[in-house]
């Protein structure tokens, strides 16, 4: 599945389903909402004196993060409902990583150029690893074998391939042109990401016409994926929100996201200190799995239900909108900061983004799926963040 038509927003999706169903029964459910405690914690964390410790503050704005994610998504849905299957399917599009984005820009702006690039090719890595191989597990536990579009499915990693090519193309620029005298400089490097920038974009345009215009009905699913998907507009177990109310929790929650962001950006030296990891590895590994945390929940619970087909959307699609839509943004952006971001990554992190490209695109383009599959997928995920635990800091 692509990123964007799926019938809601993974993000919404679980918290939705998650405040609909403590209606239901009891607060006593489990539910992301319980580490909504943690924001007031970092808070105090962050302005009252005494009570300053870097780490812990790292550790506590990354869990506060998670929640205040799924409103905004939450959020993001009910828009997506009010504004019809055309504007409902760009807001998804556009929002469906907003976490994420926020969390890069905040690092942006305090100049962790190398933590950016490492958010966006461990979002790529954790989706398609770790948000899709859970899944996989799990429901392979419960069930022999599961089947989703095949079609849909190359269509996807078919665009995801592509992605990790561009992304692959300034590494492989450095090392070619170091090798001429004057051949590379910083400014050559800068234009070309700029230039691919301007190419994925376009790239992320043409696959929102395919998914919500020319080919939407690939991306559907089948009648009962829509009657019982989590989060729709027909839900009985929950009213629709207001617009007002919808944009009033966007706006509120992106608010409280890039506040407590700021808090977990200005952490992340302490916390690499005393936790002994890289900046690399807190980009990769941790800030990835805050930031993909509800959307994961979401896949787990489809895949659960045997509707592969929207499990497997929401990891593929969102790596895809990461690699056309936020690393593009974040280059763009950086021309209002001080520290320029181009998209050469460093060797480990393109070697790891390509064959997590290629094994996704092996285990989805047959149509079905089983546990064993899952397994392979976390072992891969899991010997990737060994590498990036044990490899040095490049400066």
């Amino acid at each position: 599945m692509l990123p964007v038509p799926l019938d809601s927003n993974p993000e919404g999706a679980f918290s939705r389903g998650m405040s609909t169903s403590t209606q239901k029964s009891s607060w006593l459910r489990p539910s992301l909402d319980w580490l909504l405690v943690f924001v007031p914690v970092a808070f105090a964390l962050r302005y009252v004196p005494g009570w300053q410790n870097g780490t812990a503050l790292f550790i506590v704005s990354a869990l506060a993060i998670i929640p205040i994610a799924g409103w905004m998504g939450h959020a993001t849905e009910q828009l997506a409902h009010r504004m019809g299957e055309g504007i409902g399917g760009l807001l998804n599009a556009s929002f469906g990583n907003a976490a994420e984005l926020i969390i890069a820009l905040m690092a942006l702006r305090a100049g962790h150029i190398e933590v950016v690039k490492a958010s966006i090719t461990g979002s790529i890595i954790g989706n398609l690893l770790l948000v899709l191989g859970v899944p996989i597990f799990a429901g392979g536990l419960r069930f022999k074998t599961q089947r989703f579009n095949k079609t849909a499915a190359r269509a996807s990693c078919t665009a995801l391939i592509l992605a990790a090519a561009a992304l692959v193309i300034p590494t492989v620029f450095h090392v070619a042109a170091a090798r001429t005298p004057g051949g590379w400089t910083p400014e050559a490097e800068q234009r070309l990401s700029l230039a691919i920038a301007v190419v994925l974009i376009a790239t992320y345009g043409a696959i929102l016409l395919f998914s919500l215009v020319t080919h939407k009905q690939l991306f559907v699913g089948g009648e009962a994926d829509i009657a019982d998907s989590p989060g729709k507009a027909g839900d009985d177990h929950a009213a629709p929100w207001s617009v007002g109310k919808a944009v009033a929790v966007l706006l509120g929650a992106t608010v409280a996201v890039a506040w407590v962001s700021e808090f977990l950006v200005g952490a992340v030296e302490a916390a690499q200190h005393s936790l002994g990891v890289t900046e690399v590895f807190v980009g990769v590994i941790i800030v990835s799995i805050v930031g993909n945390a509800a959307e994961h929940s979401t896949a787990i619970t489809m895949a659960l239900k045997n509707k592969m087909d929207l499990a497997l959307g929401i990891a593929v699609g969102s790596s895809l909108q990461i690699a056309l839509f936020v690393a593009p943004v974040l280059v763009f952006a950086s021309y209002f900061f001080p520290h320029r971001l181009n998209l050469e990554f460093t060797l480990p992190e393109v070697a790891a983004v390509v064959i997590a490209a290629f094994v996704t695109d092996q285990i989805a383009g047959d149509g079905e799926c089983n546990w064993l599959e899952g397994v392979q997928l976390l072992a891969l995920y899991a010997i990737i963040g060994l590498l990036f635990y044990y490899l040095p800091a490049t400066h």
